[in-house]
């Protein structure tokens, strides 16, 4: 994130005599979506500058070369379009991957997503399940049926941002459609070209970890994100049910003979806490250790359960009304999980070795 000052998006600042302040802003399209916040965060900040007794915020849109220059700032390099997250990457990228559906791999993305972002890190969420897009409900980006809408500024996507985390999704690009009556139907080429367009077109900016949800299985999409992003990380995700973990393993694999590494495995689902103190296994138990021992080998290592996330009805509540429980209730015992998941990957140790970090001796 950088200020508008350092984007060309300031045109005038002014201030009489009796410190009443009159801000000039430049927008980057007319109709962008960010307008509101942008001029309510400009008024914000000229009413609590020292001096100023009074603001008011004019709002503009740029010039075509002002948007060309806006552009270049933001990307550097006179705006080339190379890859944000190849091989020499400082952002952390992490896939979030389950063998089957269900298992509630969204809501733990995006409440691992929230829960980072809470933590001070710089953090992007791409929605990579095309087909079953659900990333945007969960955050609070779509309600009614009306979804929040990218900014475009020429051939440069700006994603909206939802408690703190950059967020892109299928469901950002369907239109007027209701996402919620509105079906994606695409084959293996476009499934492909759609990835490699949030990671190459959708200027994230600086990010400390750039999430993955990915869809379950091991099919087109996976196969594409492990060619897009071999150097990625990848979190399983499993219920305690025996069945879902063996299906939680394939994918696993998939993903480490494109070269990734898996760094952990996430049980979720894991016992109901009842009244009376009793803890109700409905999925059973032992699943997201199995998976973790099958998984831990001479070869890559002891892959390790990072997190047992118990079933929660805040936490499901959470996610049906965009206020993720990490931040609404986070004494729940799934939100407290999922916070500690956050934790643990956070003070992960990552290897840097091999990779260029963009400075050179003078």
């Amino acid at each position: 994130m950088r200020p508008v000052t350092e984007l060309g998006m300031v045109r005038e600042v002014t201030v009489d005599g009796a410190g009443a302040a009159r801000v000039s802003i430049l927008l980057t399209i007319a109709g962008c979506p960010a307008a509101r916040r942008i001029e309510a965060d400009t008024l914000a900040a000229a009413e609590s500058a020292a001096g100023v007794t009074s603001a008011e915020v004019e709002v503009g849109v740029m010039s075509p070369a002002e948007r060309t220059a806006f552009i270049e700032r933001v990307r550097g390099e006179k705006g080339t379009r190379a890859p944000q997250f190849g091989p020499d990457t400082l952002t952390r990228v992490i896939t979030v991957t389950s063998g089957k559906g269900g298992v509630g791999k969204s809501s733990l993305t995006a409440g691992l997503a929230v829960a980072l972002a809470a933590k001070g890190l710089s953090v992007g969420l791409v929605d990579a399940d095309v087909f079953g897009f659900s990333i945007p409900g969960i955050l609070g980006l779509s309600r009614g049926g009306e979804t929040a809408q990218p900014t475009r500024v020429g051939d440069m996507i700006l994603p909206p941002v939802a408690h703190g985390v950059k967020v892109i999704s299928i469901g950002m690009f369907l239109g007027d459609a209701d996402p919620r009556t509105t079906a994606v139907s695409w084959r293996g080429p476009m499934l492909h070209r759609t990835i490699e367009q949030f990671l190459r077109d959708v200027w994230f900016g600086d990010l400390d970890v750039l999430l993955l949800d990915l869809p379950p299985g091991t099919g087109d999409i996976a196969i594409s994100v492990g060619q897009l992003l071999p150097n990625a990380e990848v979190l399983v995700v499993t219920t305690p049910q025996e069945a879902a973990a063996d299906v939680a393993v394939r994918s696993a694999l998939v993903a480490r003979q494109t070269g990734q590494r898996v760094i952990g495995v996430v049980e979720n689902m894991a016992g109901l806490a009842q009244p009376d103190g009793s803890v109700l296994e409905l999925f059973g138990t032992g699943g997201g250790a199995l998976v973790a021992a099958r998984l831990s080998d001479e070869e890559h290592g002891e892959v390790p359960l990072l997190a047992s996330v118990p079933l929660s009805p805040a936490f499901r509540e959470g996610g049906d009304t965009g206020s993720p429980a990490v931040l609404s209730a986070p004494a729940d015992p799934a939100a407290a999980a999922v916070l500690g998941l956050a934790e643990r990957i956070a003070t992960q140790g990552r290897g840097l070795a091999g990779r260029s970090l963009g400075i050179a001796p003078r």
